[in-house]
């Protein structure tokens, strides 16, 4: 299955001028999302609209940038020249994923598709070291199976 792609950014906390959040929209090139340099929170959250319901079978943090992730089944996704290269995880230290579909309706909680994760020790986190970690979370393996009820499957739809 080939990557999903992303429509539109439903909503963000934060952005750094330089690296918005659109560059997460961006298939020609590889561009960090990054938050605002002057954000005390130093916590990232991001709700996309994917452009259609799909089964999620891998993620990929780091192939393009964090949170960036190529999302799908069995192919690698495809990469290109970059002014940015290689990035990896950008410094995030932690990354959790949660699903959803757009016709739940409002206050509807997320179905985490992949638990809180670290990408960096703290150390390397305080030292900033291996910022450019790149990690692949793969169904039955990292992505969680357990936090669906009857009849729901972890197709995202709606935002992430």
């Amino acid at each position: 299955m080939a990557p999903v792609k992303i429509s539109y950014v439903v909503s963000f906390s934060s952005q750094d001028p330089k690296y918005p959040v659109e560059n997460l929209l961006c298939e020609d090139a590889l561009r960090p999302w990054l938050g605002c340099p002057r954000d005390p929170s130093r916590q990232l959250r991001v709700e996309l609209q994917l452009e259609r319901a799909s089964p999620i079978g891998y993620v990929d943090v780091g192939l393009s940038l964090v949170p960036a992730w190529a999302l799908g089944g069995g192919q690698q996704p495809p990469t290109s020249p970059s002014p940015h290269p290689d990035p990896g995880n950008c410094g995030s230290a932690f990354l959790q994923m949660e699903v959803g579909r757009s016709s739940w309706p409002p206050g509807r909680p997320y179905l985490t598709l992949l638990p809180c994760v670290a990408l960096m020790t703290p150390a390397d986190s305080r030292l900033e070291r291996n910022r450019h970690r790149v990690r692949m979370f793969k169904e039955g393996e990292d992505l969680s199976e357990g936090k669906r009820g009857p009849g729901q499957s972890r197709e995202a739809g709606g935002g992430m």
